[in-house]
């Protein structure tokens, strides 16, 4: 039992958990890359990377494993992304460290899906066992290739929109313009 739950119920929560913090992660990406800021997806995205980062916690080890040491950097990271957001409001510098602290531990997610993928997805695991490995190695030095990218992108459009054009979310959902975003 896991806070309740059956052993089973608890990786089902903590695996949708898990896919619903990476679809967000894709949309908070998505509008970094076009310099916006949707109050929903960050929301859903940091709410759903916590939890799944803390409710990884929650799974009997006994030994500190690579997921226990990237859920502890994501933990730390999130909390810095949540205070940049909602304490300091993107306020200068806290642009830059709310994109890089937020998508570091979506690539997280990612390369925790990768390993996953590779460890039950047959075709996969015979790619590896063939390649001796290198096939897993190759996939997550593209993958940190590609988050090194989109996240340098990510910084340079985020922070290049000017202050009165950050909350353009009001307008996709309806309000005001000045209702709500600054």
């Amino acid at each position: 039992m896991i806070l309740g739950m059956s052993r089973s119920t608890f990786v089902v929560v903590h695996t949708s958990l898990s896919v619903v913090a990476i679809i967000g992660g894709f949309f908070v990406v998505f509008t970094f890359l076009n310099g916006t800021l949707s109050r929903l997806w960050n929301a859903v995205f940091l709410l759903t990377t916590t939890l799944t980062s803390a409710s990884g916690f929650l799974f009997p080890r006994t030994r500190v494993t690579p997921g226990i040491v990237l859920g502890i950097l994501s933990v730390t990271l999130l909390c810095i992304a949540i205070v940049a957001l909602y304490g300091f409001r993107l306020r200068s510098h806290w642009r830059r460290i709310y994109v890089i602290s937020a998508l570091i531990p979506f690539y997280f997610n990612l390369v925790v899906l990768l390993a996953i993928m590779f460890a039950r997805i047959s075709v996969l695991q015979m790619l590896a066992s063939a390649t001796r490995g290198a096939a897993f190695s190759i996939a997550q030095v593209l993958l940190l290739i590609l988050a090194i990218g989109v996240i340098a992108i990510a910084v340079k459009k985020f922070c290049l929109t000017p202050s009165s054009d950050l909350w353009k979310w009001n307008r996709v959902e309806g309000l005001p313009r000045d209702a709500g975003g600054s």
